[in-house]
């Protein structure tokens, strides 16, 4: 069964940093783009970043360009989401996600994604 499961969230202060993990399993993952989106209480799940099939196209959202850093590992099947000078304003459940087709490119939203992991807590305080 194919599934995804982030680790590494957690509660932080303000200007610091979470490495999060997403651990695949059960599937061609190492074909697929693979993404972060994230959710915040009362808001839409939003794109963060996104990695292609084999790590050399990497697309960012405004709010989060320039601190945090999208990665994958295709011989461990894992992907990573260094977040660095986090703000309050990056608080959200984060959610690791694969393309439902292979081999595309293209940068990918909700409507797109083929799997899901049941998300991880990212806490920054002030």
């Amino acid at each position: 069964q194919a599934q995804l499961v982030e680790s590494g969230g957690g509660l932080v202060q303000v200007g610091g940093s979470l490495r999060l993990s997403c651990a695949a399993s059960g599937g061609t993952f190492n074909t697929k783009a693979m993404a972060w989106f994230r959710q915040a209480p009362g808001k839409d799940r939003e794109f963060v970043a996104q990695i292609s099939w084999n790590g050399d196209r990497t697309y960012y959202s405004d709010s989060v360009k320039g601190r945090f850093t999208i990665s994958r590992d295709n011989a461990k099947i894992t992907i990573y989401l260094q977040m660095n000078s986090l703000k309050p304003e990056d608080t959200a459940v984060y959610y690791c996600s694969a393309d439902s087709l292979p081999y595309r490119n293209t940068r990918f939203d909700v409507g797109s994604v083929g799997y899901w992991g049941p998300g991880t807590q990212v806490t920054v305080s002030s």
